[in-house]
């Protein structure tokens, strides 16, 4: 089963790359920019992600793939790895799986000279952590 956090970074990855939420069949899209900001999701993300999720929005759905949020956040969905572009896409917990990745209409997808998508990160944590690395790595040379 796919989790709410789950479904929510696949949408902020795809956002990242111009992909729009759809909803009550294509009478409106959402596309928060920005996505991040620094180690957090964006404040318009953060609506928008709100907006999809009331029962009051309807049928939501990201462009260029069939099954709803809604579905998404049903055990019947579970949210892995494209074959083709490494990005999260959902498939199915039992059945077949999703007809395409919303990487089938993104012409110059996968483009491994860009910047990868990516959820937001605390620049601090990363920082220790090489911190960490690098004292490690000095204490086991110097022995």
């Amino acid at each position: 089963m796919a989790t709410k956090q789950e479904v929510k970074e696949y949408l902020a990855y795809w956002f990242q790359l111009g992909k729009k939420v759809v909803v009550g069949n294509g009478k409106a899209t959402f596309l928060p920019t920005p996505v991040l900001k620094g180690d957090r999701y964006s404040q318009e993300f953060e609506e928008c992600w709100q907006t999809i999720l009331s029962q009051t929005t309807g049928d939501c759905y990201l462009e260029g793939t069939c099954e709803t949020i809604r579905e998404l956040l049903t055990p019947a969905w579970e949210v892995s790895a494209c074959g083709r572009c490494e990005m999260p896409v959902p498939m199915r917990s039992v059945g077949m799986p999703a007809l395409l990745c919303p990487c089938n209409d993104l012409p110059d997808w996968p483009n491994t000279e860009l910047p990868a998508p990516r959820s937001p990160i605390s620049n601090q944590e990363q920082l220790m952590l090489i911190r960490q690395r690098l004292q490690n790595h000095i204490s086991t040379t110097n022995k």
